[in-house]
């Protein structure tokens, strides 16, 4: 059976629904990553020493975990989350698994994203704020995250398509999707076809979240 029948026989049962675990994979992981990153980005702008909250200590030890776990890897952070993984997850395989894994690998990105949004905030309007009254709740979620908004969209444009990329090394791992696809049926069988096909799919993938996320930006700003 040649190539071309290959790919048209694993297009409907394998390609297809990879395709859907992949973008899964990344959209959920994005949510929960920007969720838990905007949340400690903000702490870290909070209690900075010219923050609103200052605190050396949760300043430092938040800041040095973030630093930490952006320095691994993707492929080795991946592994060795896999012992954790199995505890929270019950599995270190499938797309859940990935989830979680790419969900810790990201949300530091998305802290330090956040954190170097919220810090081109003009420093005048964060006192303009305070002078009327404003709360810190009021101050951050009214001054700070409206103006650093379009950045933030840019930022986490760039993490959505790291993401894609972490999503296609952890199907090297047993976490399913298009990677899991490109090494199984395209390069460890010799099929070019599948694999290039493939390469293809996320070429789009990467235009479509480009694409939406001008959008969004060019709206906003």
């Amino acid at each position: 059976m040649g190539q071309g029948s290959r790919l048209i026989e694993y297009l409907p049962t394998v390609i297809v629904p990879a395709i859907w675990t992949t973008l899964e994979m990344i959209f959920v992981s994005a949510i929960l990553s920007i969720i838990f990153g905007m949340i400690f980005g903000t702490v870290l702008i909070l209690t900075d020493e010219k923050g609103l909250l200052p605190n050396k200590v949760i300043h430092f030890i938040l800041g040095k975990i973030t630093d930490v776990i952006r320095a691994f890897p993707t492929m080795i952070l991946i592994v060795a989350l896999i012992p954790l993984t199995r505890i929270v997850i019950g599995t270190s395989i499938g797309a859940n698994a990935a989830i979680f894994a790419i969900t810790i690998g990201c949300t530091p990105f998305a802290t330090r994203m956040t954190e170097n949004a919220l810090q081109t905030v003009d420093s005048d309007l964060v006192l303009m704020a305070k002078s009327v009254g404003a709360s810190n709740l009021q101050i951050v979620s009214k001054v700070l995250f409206v103006e650093a908004l379009p950045v933030l969209v840019s930022n986490f444009t760039i993490m959505l398509i790291n993401m894609l990329n972490m999503s296609a090394m952890a199907g090297a791992v047993g976490a399913g999707g298009l990677g899991a696809v490109a090494l199984t049926y395209g390069y460890q069988r010799f099929d070019n076809a599948i694999m290039y096909f493939v390469v293809a799919i996320l070429i789009v993938i990467v235009l479509l979240i480009q694409g939406l996320a001008k959008i969004i930006y060019d709206k906003l700003k």
